[in-house]
């Protein structure tokens, strides 16, 4: 019975799918994705950010599925210059570059991208897969979950942003609180008082997403690329022979098994991703190979292993998404931004009301990773050749088409006023060496944790013990705690080693 409801929902879903408007919108996203992956500094959180205005114009089923095709597209597009030119575009590429430019620089370049490709396709269609399977037991599940639940697992979603941040705990901290105040500006939907809004008539409404999330992602990488020298050394051979030997495959098909497993799993994680799941999969290969010094000269498991992980944590990680409407990490926030901004509350219900929309989004996965195994490799000379657009001309027209769009949501001026604002502060951040990204999750997850207390509180007459009376709020309760003694106590160690050293 479960597996006819699976395949009548999948059915739903491709109907929805291919409709020539939205394989129109799948087919830009997969080409913005591979384009936004290939050129270094422009990734896909700052390019969503940059477009969700544009979003606000089109469908929601066909704004949702461009957006998740400029997701996992970048994945794509980031091993292309990883590979060629050894410059990745895309955070989850860096350690394909260990193997994939050696491999070019040996004149195997096509098999390289060849093995990116069909491991990248592998991975996407299998966690696509996963996250069909998924989706309905955990929606179900969710539907059974108390305010109080939720208030403990959003808990437990922001300790996960702070163990998987780079960096400082403390300043990862700071960012989640900081993006927790921001959330709170704006009317208080109880009382009809305002809060922290200044006299400013434009905050009354509290502080908008686009602008935020343009600003601090957006434009402060915009401001941070400009000061960085631009690097151009392309390969001036040109790739030729793109069909992997039959040793190539034998060799990947482990790693690719493995990168597929091991991504899948770390993307479902809050904060987790592509990114740790491509370092991972390295890891995991090297440890695991009977030649670990082969890893760094041109391995061809150093490519298939971590391009597979990050295409199947990139999928996997629209499941607590899309069935709890948690964003496992920045980029899934600003799916839920999407979402919003056509007026659809992220959560279980999503399933329910608009399954349409929610499975044609899951099938748009399968046609989109298809599309980008045809729109990679016939044009890798394509992507390549844009490397050579100099960055200081493409940023004048972001920052161009980013003004019209944050002006055409409200015909506001002050709302470019308020992008230009948090540029600067987001700019700031990045030099400080604070990640924007908790402070994201903290602005999204902020208001949603106030009005679940507020309810759990008022359900249980003001007694505070609720959150510890319920099993499942416990158990998320005691797993964040758990998890910040984890990332607090080596720190502590070390503090205490220093302190008696001296």
């Amino acid at each position: 019975m479960e597996v006819a409801s699976l395949f009548h929902n999948l059915a739903l879903g491709f109907s929805v799918a291919v409709s020539l408007q939205n394989l129109f919108w799948c087919l830009m996203g997969a080409i913005i994705g591979t384009a936004i992956g290939v050129l270094p500094g422009v990734g896909p959180v700052a390019t969503m950010a940059l477009l969700l205005p544009a979003t606000y114009f089109l469908p929601a089923d066909g704004a949702l599925i461009m957006l998740a095709g400029i997701y996992y597209g970048a994945q794509y597009g980031g091993s292309t210059t990883s590979i060629l030119v050894n410059l990745p575009g895309e955070a989850s590429s860096v350690v394909t570059c260990l193997d994939g430019y050696q491999m070019a620089r040996q004149g195997r370049a096509g098999p390289a991208l060849a093995i990116a490709a069909i491991g990248s396709f592998f991975a996407g269609c299998v966690a696509t897969i996963a996250i069909a399977v998924a989706a309905p037991p955990l929606t179900k599940l969710a539907q059974q979950f108390a305010p109080a639940d939720y208030f403990s697992l959003m808990v437990l979603g922001l300790v996960f942003a702070v163990v998987l941040a780079r960096g400082s705990i403390l300043k990862a901290l700071g960012m989640i609180f900081l993006g927790m105040l921001l959330g709170l500006v704006g009317t208080d939907v109880n009382t009809g008082n305002t809060r922290f809004t200044f006299g400013i008539g434009d905050l009354f409404d509290g502080i908008g997403f686009v602008p935020l999330v343009m600003g601090v992602f957006g434009i402060a990488e915009i401001m941070s690329n400009l000061t960085n020298a631009e690097r151009r050394d392309l390969l001036s051979s040109k790739v030729s022979g793109l069909m992997p030997t039959k040793e190539d495959l034998k060799r990947s098909i482990a790693p690719v098994l493995r990168g597929t497993l091991l991504g899948g799993l770390l993307g479902v994680l809050p904060g987790g991703g592509a990114v740790l799941a491509s370092f991972s999969a390295y890891t995991v290969e090297k440890r695991l190979s009977r030649t670990p010094e082969i890893f760094g000269t041109g391995a061809i498991e150093g490519v298939a292993a971590p391009e597979s992980a990050n295409n199947a944590a990139a999928q996997t990680s629209f499941i607590p998404m899309l069935t709890l409407g948690i964003p496992s990490n920045a980029v899934m926030a600003m799916m839920i931004g999407g979402m919003m901004i056509h007026g659809i509350i992220p959560g279980p219900q999503v399933m329910e009301q608009k399954p349409g929309l929610f499975w044609g989004m899951i099938a748009s996965m399968w046609i989109g990773n298809l599309m980008l195994i045809v729109l990679n490799l016939p044009l890798i000379g394509i992507w390549v050749r844009m490397l050579l657009v100099p960055y200081r001309l493409l940023s004048i027209a972001i920052l161009f088409f980013c003004c019209i769009g944050v002006y055409s949501l409200n015909n506001s001026a002050n709302e470019v006023l308020f992008i230009a604002f948090f540029g600067v502060i987001g700019y700031l951040l990045m030099k400080l060496d604070c990640e924007p990204a908790p402070l994201l999750m903290g602005f999204l997850l902020g208001p949603m944790m106030e009005v679940y207390m507020r309810r759990a509180m008022l359900l249980s007459r003001g007694d505070p013990l609720v959150f510890l009376q319920r099993p499942l709020s416990l158990a998320f309760l005691l797993t964040a705690a758990l998890l910040l003694l984890f990332i607090v106590l080596p720190n502590v160690r070390k503090v205490r080693e220093v302190a008696f050293s001296e």
